[in-house]
């Protein structure tokens, strides 16, 4: 299947370029104080490795057409790779990335959902040593001004501003 993708202006592309998942994406969960920006971007992701990757090329590309500096960029794509890293390895489908375009002097606002808690950990996850991994939350925590998630109707909600 192919993902539909919305562009950094917000309208809708259609199936993007190289990537695959799910072409239907759950809207993301809001507190009742929050609201969807109309600046906001998702796209959804495979449920696979790859898909961090994939997250980062849409993560640079939406950035540099939003013309925000090359330090937030870079923190950003690590951040963002982190969120979907973790959602691949420790969650269930689908995965959807979202970007909200910051207007000039406000935060870039990060979202990665998920389906939810897997039962078990992928085989990747458990085939490597206990140092490998499990320091994403603290890696986000020093780049972030703000992280958390949420629980939602269709899984969870991690997030980050920067």
């Amino acid at each position: 299947m192919e993902a539909i993708a919305t562009s950094p202006t917000g309208t809708l592309d259609g199936p993007a370029a190289g990537l695959t998942g799910s072409t239907t994406t759950l809207p993301p969960e809001h507190p009742t104080d929050e609201r969807p920006s109309p600046d906001n971007s998702v796209w959804a992701l495979a449920h696979a490795p790859e898909s961090a990757g994939t997250a980062r090329r849409i993560t640079r590309d939406a950035l540099g057409a939003w013309g925000l500096d090359e330090d937030t960029t870079d923190q950003a794509l690590i951040v963002v790779s982190e969120l979907v890293t973790n959602a691949v390895e420790h969650a269930l489908p689908p995965i959807a990335l979202h970007l909200g375009r910051p207007a000039p002097g406000e935060v870039l606002h990060i979202e990665v959902d998920d389906g939810g808690p897997a039962a078990r950990n992928s085989t990747r996850t458990t085939s490597r040593a206990p140092d490998e991994h499990g320091r994403g939350h603290a890696i986000i925590a020093v780049l972030a001004t703000a992280h958390g998630h949420r629980p939602g109707d269709h899984g969870t909600t991690y997030w980050a501003d920067l």
